[in-house]
């Protein structure tokens, strides 16, 4: 075979040229996910016990969690339908790892660790990787996110789910490709699940895209995903509507100032040059979320009062993408030395938050950070009662205070209780009727009452029956004062009728002399 014959055949077996590729962003990613969630899990784990307390919102996810799956389902029936898919997800995890305070809360410290991985990988796409290791690095050094990471409730992993669903948003605007929706639709429905409020960072990506002027096909793409999460998520929201009694307690005040703050804050950070251009631009994306979901709460809240900080705890992400891209951009004008005094004004200031921060991380790992310390109601009612003893909630709601270590109140005769809490499958058990209850009071010399700080006794003939027969024919003894709860012991008052003994059968324990 002659050489000209031969060279064809060598042609075709020639590899064609590798086209040159973009150098790898590798090492920069690798740092930017790790160092956030390293220093999340440090400030996590920091603290995590709070000197062995638990107040009464983690004390219903750690008795629902040991709740069988089908307890947990009849239980969401009557109440707490909203968190029954958290519930779920830690009855698992309680069965694997047991169900004690540090499981309780793990989950959340992983979960924000998570979250912050997501923050410092979406500063790195939208603002190269020094932004993104500053917002990853900020993020867990925010107080509301502090606190949540070390809390056992289901706001953490909605944060991190919302984080990535983000991400997934910003990757699929230029891709385009269908998984990649895919993929965001369903981390985003996850998070509506886990907490139905997450809904409102669906609105802000919406808007998002729309001030991006996103091509068409994007738009189209994202109508029909975010279609997808309303209508998986519209089941729930329907059956949990009928639950709405649960947030009656949300009456006070809101706290406007914070919001304002943290608006302004970030507002005032978009206005700098911060962030590189793309599809999606990093200001663009960052302040809906801060400001929308927080927004539409609030203006909800002039029909129904809705506003609770923790419901949007993921609007965090956006004041941390914009802290972050902001000290990247002074980092970036400390270049100039005409610009080096704001460069100094910036360090100094940031030094001084963080100063300023350490107070407040301090005092998020004392059991007074919380609203309420059901552990130590738990004590003081042991403490306080005797065996034998009667045992009162004043409401009967508050019965979930003191659930979740039923040793503190063995020795002690719930004289309300119908049911308990498992059985009659609610939080807090059915109670008799009130002149059964009533009744029964006359048969004690002592019973230990519990009543929640602030809270007033329902207009309902229970909780009217409970204060009249105390008021009538008892007399305080003493109260114990803990974080949420007053304890108080009354005794018979023997002017208006005659001594017996706690749970006597005798004619003058069950009637007595009414004055």
């Amino acid at each position: 075979m002659s050489l000209d014959e031969r060279a064809p055949a060598e042609a075709r077996t020639v590899s064609p040229p590798v086209p040159a590729r973009r150098p790898s962003p590798g090492p920069a990613k690798a740092v930017v996910a790790i160092a956030p969630l390293s220093l999340t899990v440090a400030l996590g784990l920091w603290g995590i016990r709070r000197r062995n307390s638990m107040w009464g919102d983690e004390s219903v996810t750690y008795q629902l969690a040991h709740r069988d799956l089908s307890q947990i389902w009849l239980t969401a029936q009557h109440v707490d339908l909203v968190h029954a898919l958290y519930y779920a997800v830690m009855h698992e995890i309680f069965g694997l790892f047991g169900g004690g305070l540090l499981t309780l809360r793990l989950p959340s410290v992983l979960a924000m660790s998570a979250a912050a991985s997501g923050v410092g990988l979406l500063g790195l796409r939208l603002a190269g990787p020094r932004a993104g290791l500053l917002a990853g690095l900020v993020f867990p050094l925010l107080p509301q996110v502090q606190k949540y990471a070390q809390e056992g409730r289901s706001y953490a992993m909605v944060c991190a789910l919302v984080a990535w669903a983000t991400y997934a948003l910003v990757i699929s605007v230029p891709h385009r490709a269908r998984w990649r929706w895919a993929v965001y639709g369903s981390t985003m429905l996850l998070a509506c699940l886990l907490h139905e409020f997450a809904v409102l960072a669906l609105v802000a990506h919406g808007v998002t895209l729309v001030v991006s002027r996103a091509p068409r096909p994007v738009l189209r793409a994202w109508s029909a995903t975010a279609a997808g999460v309303v209508a998986g998520l519209l089941p729930l929201a329907i059956c949990s509507a009928g639950q709405s009694e649960q947030v009656a307690w949300i009456d006070g005040p809101v706290r406007l100032p914070g919001f304002l703050t943290v608006a302004v804050v970030g507002v005032a950070c978009a206005l700098a040059p911060v962030g590189v251009r793309g599809p999606v631009r990093l200001s663009v994306l960052a302040v809906p979320i801060v400001v929308l979901p927080c927004l539409l709460l609030l203006i909800a809240s002039l029909v129904k009062p809705l506003f609770v900080d923790r419901y949007v705890l993921y609007s965090n992400i956006g004041i941390a993408l914009l802290l972050g891209a902001c000290m990247d951009y002074f980092h970036r004008l400390r270049q100039s030395s005409r610009n080096a005094w704001s460069a100094a004004v910036t360090v100094l200031a940031a030094v001084a938050v963080l100063a300023a921060l350490v107070p407040t991380s301090l005092s998020l790992r004392t059991p007074q950070s919380r609203t309420n310390d059901a552990t130590a109601i738990g004590a003081a009612v042991r403490k306080e009662g005797r065996p034998g003893d009667g045992l009162l909630y004043l409401s009967g709601q508050h019965r979930i205070l003191t659930a979740a270590t039923p040793e503190d109140t063995r020795l002690l005769t719930d004289l309300a209780l119908a049911q308990d809490p498992v059985s009659s499958n609610t939080l807090a058990g059915v109670e008799l009727p009130a002149q059964d209850i009533a009744a029964r009071m006359l048969e004690y010399d002592r019973i230990v009452a519990v009543r929640a700080t602030g809270a007033h006794s329902p207009a309902d003939p229970r909780e009217e029956a409970k204060t009249s027969t105390l008021r009538r024919h008892f007399r305080e003894y003493g109260t114990t004062r803990v974080n949420g709860a007053r304890v108080t012991v009354y005794v018979r008052d023997h002017d208006s009728s005659p001594k017996a003994g706690a749970g006597s059968s005798s004619p003058g324990a069950s009637g007595g002399v009414m004055r």
